[in-house]
């Protein structure tokens, strides 16, 4: 029997999982902590780059482009979407995959509209309504990690199918009769200002600062690198994966549902659609930004700068009077050129699907 002296202590209880091997967290005074190494730093380097070109390219060929009333139109523009990121970077820090975005947003979408005042139901719960939403988005993340982690089935498929239920219950909650958001607080959301930027804004702001706090300072923010770095390696050391896991879809789908809600607040009323288009484009800004695929690497951080690549991108395009299906073609040209660039360094590990 090991005397008090000798004891060692898990390794998880001490610092944390082993440090994966390549670019991941490293233990740093009993904790992980994430460091950048070469590749991460050249893709956020090479992110930033891309995005300040196009602002210079744009700022030349329309004057308008530089206008303030254009910074605050692309920063609006950009907030949904920017929540919305911030959510799927935790999963993708997984090298997991959720595919479940848009349902989710449905489902949330219709349920804020119907619990604050509204056209359809007596409901009026104002600030509980909206908490209600976050925690039915997380309630969905909820099931998304537990089907994954438990069934042991790959997230794709798991996502897929909440989805499906999450569009299937905004639908059963739409009932063939949009409802029109009457609550004025919500509304104030979408069209009250502060310094020039619309609630929703800085509501996003807030929300990108809360998801940088949970990644930096929180174990699941930090065993997500861990996992998505090496997942064995953080088996092995201590860490209970399929909780944490878990965990980080519940965060997830949280930001899903505060992004319902903003979305809301924007269209005036509970929508089905509320949140297309959005899943992809929350993957693209992601890995676009630098965080990858194969998990352990990127950030929140780095994803907004996807996320502004992509906005600014597509306020440059509509400026310039480019069609939309144009607009599609080249977004699309650039996340393959942003994937293949950032998975390269890593397409040795392209072969594990989680």
């Amino acid at each position: 029997m090991s005397s008090p002296d000798t004891a060692q202590p898990r390794a998880a209880d001490a610092a944390g999982p082993a440090p994966p091997l390549g670019p991941g967290p490293a233990a740093s005074g009993g904790r992980l902590v994430w460091r950048p190494r070469g590749t991460d730093a050249v893709q956020t380097t090479a992110s930033l780059a891309a995005l300040v070109l196009m602002i210079l390219v744009f700022s030349v060929l329309d004057a308008q482009f530089r206008s303030w009333d254009n910074v605050v139109a692309v920063v609006d523009a950009a907030a949904v979407l920017a929540v919305v990121t911030v959510g799927l970077t935790f999963v993708l820090l997984l090298g997991a995959i959720d595919l479940s975005v848009e349902g989710v947003i449905g489902a949330c979408a219709l349920t804020v509209a119907l619990l604050v005042a509204n056209s359809r139901t007596g409901l009026d719960l104002g600030v509980l309504g909206v908490a209600a939403t976050v925690a039915l988005g997380a309630a969905f993340g909820l099931l998304s990690g537990v089907l994954s982690t438990r069934l042991r089935i790959p997230s794709f498929l798991t996502t897929l199918g909440v989805y499906a239920i999450g569009l299937g219950v905004a639908t059963i909650l739409f009932s063939g009769e949009r409802p029109i958001v009457e609550d004025p607080w919500l509304g104030d959301w979408a069209s009250s200002r502060f310094l020039g930027f619309t609630i929703v804004s800085w509501v996003a702001a807030g929300a990108i600062l809360v998801g940088w706090l949970i990644q930096r300072y929180t174990r699941v923010g930090r065993y997500a690198y861990a996992i998505g770095g090496a997942e064995d390696i953080a088996r092995l050391s201590g860490v209970p994966v399929a909780r944490y896991k878990t965990a980080a879809f519940a965060v997830a789908g949280a930001f899903y549902g505060l992004g319902a809600v903003m979305a809301t607040s924007q269209l005036g009323s509970g929508v089905v659609q509320a949140g297309s288009g959005l899943n992809f484009s929350a993957i693209a800004a992601a890995v676009i930004g630098g965080t990858l695929l194969v998990g352990g690497r990127g950030g929140v951080l780095q994803s907004m700068i996807g996320v502004l690549v992509l906005t600014v991108l597509q306020n440059g395009l509509i400026l310039a009077g480019v069609s939309p299906y144009a607009q599609q073609a080249v977004q699309g040209v650039i996340v393959v050129v942003a994937v293949a660039a950032a998975t390269w360094p890593v397409r040795h590990r392209l072969g594990v699907v989680k």
